[in-house]
């Protein structure tokens, strides 16, 4: 799908506030109210606007410490690497799960308690896979979100 600038001004709108109005939207946009909610199903349909989310904060919610997860495959059968990325992203704590290519195969941004319970979650949750040949981690001191995909 070819995007104006429209679309790019509805799509910079909900990044900033996905529970804006429809009427809000396209007042933003400059458009008419009907215009817009075209536009956003457009957006949806062709699979460029993929949802709208809440952003929930960890440390708010009894998980301040954040940390990255290496972890190396000792096999790389797909079967096996589909059924433990399956396994990862469902972990509880788990915030985003990268397969990667290079040194390791996933990285997993977990955040945690504290120190017991990111013990805890390395122990029972990751090592325990019998594919899991070697963990790494790092803790994360300060997490800031990119500025994204749109363009200027």
């Amino acid at each position: 799908m070819a995007l104006d600038g429209t679309d790019l001004a509805i799509l910079a709108a909900l990044v900033e506030d996905g529970r804006m109005t429809n009427a809000a939207l396209a007042a933003r946009a400059g458009v008419a109210e009907s215009t817009c909610a075209y536009r956003v199903r457009a957006l949806r349909e062709s699979g460029v606007l993929t949802g709208i989310r809440a952003r929930l904060d960890p440390e708010a919610l009894g998980r301040p410490l954040h940390a990255i997860v290496k972890v190396r495959l000792g096999s790389h059968s797909r079967e096996h690497v589909h059924h433990l990325y399956d396994r990862l992203v469902n972990l509880p704590g788990a915030m985003s799960v990268f397969h990667v290519g290079g040194d390791d195969d996933f990285l997993v941004h977990v955040a945690v308690s504290g120190p017991e319970a990111l013990r805890d979650f390395i122990l029972e949750h990751v090592t325990v896979h019998p594919m899991v040949r070697r963990t790494e981690t790092q803790l994360v001191f300060e997490v800031r979100e990119g500025r994204g995909v749109l363009p200027d």
